[in-house]
């Protein structure tokens, strides 16, 4: 079986837990590890290539763009003129559209495919909301994340100016409406009102009552584990009052990095062009033969 050669770009959270679901799918092997210092690597990559461009690994089908979402469409773009496909996490909701309508010619022009926003939400969540739609086209559906702590708001809390170090934890309050808590340690000389002010003010925050919390130690706060409760209410034809229900509690970078493994292994089947998670077809996601996946899952 020839085997799918995905590069890992990014090694914090998820870069991790991508490389271990890498390791663990029979169809994937890594072909090299990117990061910014690629002089310095820790023991458990010493088995691998470490390079600091992706240019410098051969033989790569797919990357797994494991950045934090702001410089995602830098490192797509890279890897897509190179003729690599790719997968990321983006997470800002507001620009989905707007990412893969600029990602789309790139991909096209260079014979790749890029799949966007494939992590658990945006990703399956967006898969389970467009299945519930179809079980009741009208209705509400409400979003409830949490508790947990949200990677990409902590990354985006971190990226401001005074901040040592960050936590921001999602609390649902009910009806897809969330509040921010977010801890940090704050750098010497930097005012906690104003690093305060910063990060309400930027788009990560500025929708969702955020409160901000000096501490001493973020790395006392820590936990990796988040979920999701997914309710919709709707009409099945003329029939009213169908509600359906989705929960679940897990890792968060365990999942975001399993859900990425899978859509590499469905954008090696995609016609070239960028794609959501919702485009295709949930098959491809799969590991194993078609017919064997109907049998067992029909």
């Amino acid at each position: 079986m020839k085997k799918i050669r995905a590069a890992v770009v990014g090694y914090g959270n998820i870069g991790k837990f991508v490389i271990e679901a890498i390791e663990a799918a029979p169809d994937f092997e890594l072909a090299g590890v990117v990061r910014r210092e690629a002089s310095n690597v820790p023991d458990e990559l010493k088995k691998y290539t470490v390079v600091d461009s992706i240019s410098k690994l051969e033989n790569v089908h797919v990357a797994l763009l494991c950045t934090p979402t702001r410089s995602v469409e830098e490192n797509a773009a890279k890897s897509l003129e190179l003729g690599i496909n790719t997968v990321d996490s983006f997470d800002i909701h507001g620009d989905i559209v707007g990412l893969r309508s600029r990602l789309d010619p790139i991909a096209k022009k260079y014979n790749a495919v890029s799949v966007i926003s494939a992590g658990w939400d945006p990703g399956s969540d967006s898969v389970v909301r467009a299945l519930l739609e179809v079980c009741a086209p009208k209705g509400v559906t409400y979003t409830n994340f949490g508790p947990g702590m949200s990677m990409g708001h902590t990354v985006a809390v971190k990226a401001v100016k005074g901040v040592k170090a960050a936590l921001s934890m999602t609390i649902p309050t009910g009806t897809g409406i969330h509040r921010r808590m977010v801890y940090i340690e704050l750098e010497e000389g930097y005012k906690f009102e104003d690093v305060a002010a910063a990060i309400k003010a930027d788009d990560y925050f500025v929708h969702d009552e955020t409160h901000v919390i000096k501490v001493d130690l973020v790395d006392d706060l820590l936990d990796m584990g988040h979920g999701v409760n997914l309710v919709r209410k709707g009409v099945s034809g003329s029939t009213q009052n169908q509600r359906f229900e989705f929960h679940m509690s897990i890792n968060n970078p365990a999942l975001t990095a399993q859900i990425m493994v899978g859509s590499a292994r469905a954008s090696m089947v995609q016609n070239p062009g960028a794609y959501t998670m919702i485009e295709i077809p949930l098959i491809d996601y799969l590991y194993g033969e078609k017919e064997d996946l109907i049998k067992r899952l029909v």
